[in-house]
Order: structure tokens, then sequence, then C-alpha cells
């Protein structure tokens, strides 16, 4: 049987490098993979410029291309987890849709795949982007891996191939917050690490600001680190004992130099950082039980669609898998008759 193999790219305002980046990936398979077919699959998180009115035509033009349309932006997250769900191939290789993951290593990923790696992702060892970006990142990349209780791997972002049964694991989780990159190290089978360099956009602008690094780095942050949790409760046990000794060293001080020290402000002082300290305490603790409760309960869609095109397409896979069926009944019907 002819394998397949996905290509998920997710996509959001990208008009300027959709049809260069289909272009390429299929120029990948027609020179280096030509033994495999195909599937390339864009997930839109609703784009507000061009970009659906060229993956339309991109799909118009080739019914391997697919596109999912969300109904809504549902995140830098959500959507590539949702669309890695929704492929058909054999194995799915994430990229970028900017060019800065190097479209020349899906063969080496397959290589490496053809040879038992269920998991083979690339890694950066240097970027073209800015250099102090890629600082600030090397250091959240170092504390993250300091303070997780699981693996964390640095400068990845989730550029890779993943098995049909690393997929299934990820369809089985049900996480209504999905951190591809945590789970890849926390669930994912023995990996292979590419080292890449990553470029610069071939086109558009990053659509990385200040609030969505701070939204990826706070999801790294709570998924996979208690220490925020644990830090409110040190600290307030921390304060609490603090608060006691100046306590105890006021109420001597008085003892002794009963004319000379009035209690005063000092007490009230001592008495509201002390209310402050229990109340971090608890925070903490609450804050613990929230967090194992919030794991558990939420169970919102990841991705709402709006429109799916080329799906109902057969792929090469379906079409021989469907040959087979058909066959196996066919000689089941003869066996039968013959009784």
């Amino acid at each position: 049987m002819k394998k397949t193999i996905s290509i998920l790219v997710p996509t959001y305002n990208e008009e300027e490098n959709v049809e260069a980046l289909a272009e390429a990936v299929i120029d990948v398979f027609h020179k280096d993979l030509a033994g495999y077919a195909y599937e390339l699959v864009f997930i839109d998180n609703d784009s507000t410029d061009g970009t659906r009115k060229k993956l339309r035509a991109v799909c118009a033009g080739d019914p391997c291309v697919k596109a999912i349309f969300n109904a809504k932006n549902f995140g830098q997250f959500n959507s590539p987890y949702y669309g890695l769900q929704q492929t058909t191939g054999d194995c799915v290789i994430l990229l970028c849709a900017d060019f800065q993951d190097p479209v020349e290593l899906i063969p080496q990923f397959v290589k490496e795949w053809e040879a038992g790696y269920k998991i083979v992702i690339g890694k950066k060892t240097t970027s073209r982007e800015n250099k102090g970006m890629y600082f600030l990142r090397s250091i959240y990349y170092k504390m993250i891996k300091k303070m997780s209780e699981v693996e964390q791997i640095e400068h990845f972002t989730g550029f890779g191939l993943y098995d049909r049964e690393f997929i299934e694991v990820l369809r089985s989780l049900h996480d209504p917050t999905p951190f591809l990159r945590g789970i890849v190290a926390e669930l994912g089978w023995k990996r292979k690490e590419i080292p890449y360099e990553q470029q610069k956009r071939r086109a558009g602008k990053t659509k990385n600001n200040f609030y969505r690094l701070y939204d990826a780095a706070m999801l790294s942050f709570t998924s996979y680190t208690k220490i925020g949790l644990r830090l409110a409760t040190f600290i307030g046990f921390l304060v609490a004992g603090i608060s006691i000794l100046i306590a105890v060293f006021y109420i001597v001080i008085k003892l002794t130099n009963w004319d000379k020290y009035s209690m005063g402000m000092a007490s009230i002082a001592v008495g509201l950082f002390f209310l402050g300290a229990v109340q971090l305490i608890f925070i903490g603790l609450i804050g613990e039980y929230i967090l194992s409760m919030n794991q558990r309960i939420m169970n919102r869609p990841l991705v709402i669609e709006e429109e799916r095109i080329n799906f109902e397409t057969s792929s090469p896979k379906r079409d021989e898998e469907a040959g087979e069926t058909k066959e196996r009944e066919s000689r089941k019907t003869e066996r039968e008759t013959e009784k």
C-alpha cells in the first residue's frame, strides 16, 4: 500500500505565503518523495486578509490540498492541535506558513520516520530572527526546564513529524487547553531531533505580539509547573513567620521599655501583615484545588468549523483501503454462495 504523508499548515493572515508554501511542499513530494501520496491541509484561524481566497484557489487546483476554515480565532494552540486530528495520513508533518520552518527538512523527517522513529522534531540551534528575542526565548526555555516536573524541549516550536499512533494519543486526551510542545515531551515516544536554523519570514509581519507571547509562556507555565501556586503558599508562610517575629520583638521592646514605646500603629501594621499572610496561604491552597479541578471538568471544543474544502475527495490511501475492503466482501459473498 502506498503510504500517505499529511502536511498540516496553520494560517492566520498569511495571504502572501500560502500559495508559495503549497507550491514548495508539492514540489518536494514530486522531486524527493515521489513514492508517497500526500495530503496538504491548511487550517485557517479566521484570517481577516485574503488568505482564504488564496486557499480556495489552491484547493481548486489540486484535490490533495484541503482547507479548514475556523468560525473564529481559537488561538495559536487549539487550531493546529485540532488540525492534526483531522488529517488522514500515516504520519503528519506540522510546519508554519511563513517559511521559518525549512520545507527542505521534510524528506529527512520522512527518512527518520521510516527508520523507526514515531516522532521526529526540528530543534532550533540558531535563528535569523531578532537576536534579542532569541536570547529571551533561550532564558525562558531554561527557566521552564528547571521548574517543570516533566521534560521540556528547548527551542522546539512544534515543527516536526508525528506518526499516526501519536495522533491517536492526542485524540484520546480530550484536552481543552492543549500545549503540544509539552505533550510531545511528556507523552511522546522516543524521538529524533533534527537541528536547523530558523529562517526569516518570507513575507508579511509576525503575528506574535507581547500578549501572544505572554499567553504562550503562561500556558506552558501553568500546564507543567506548580511553582506559581506553591510560591504563593511559601511566601504566605514566610510573611506569617516574619510577622510573628516582629510581633514578639515589639512585645519584648514594649515590656522592657514601657514608657518609651507606644504600641500604636505598629500593632495594627503587624496585624495587617499577618492577616495578609494567612490570606496568601489559603489562596495558594485553594489554587491547588482549582488547578486540579480545572484540568478535569473543562470540556470545551477545541475549534468550531465554518467550512471544509476537498475533504469529501477520496485520498489515494482511502481508495486503496476501499478497494481492499470491496475485494474482501466479494470473496466472502462467493464463499457463502458456494456453501
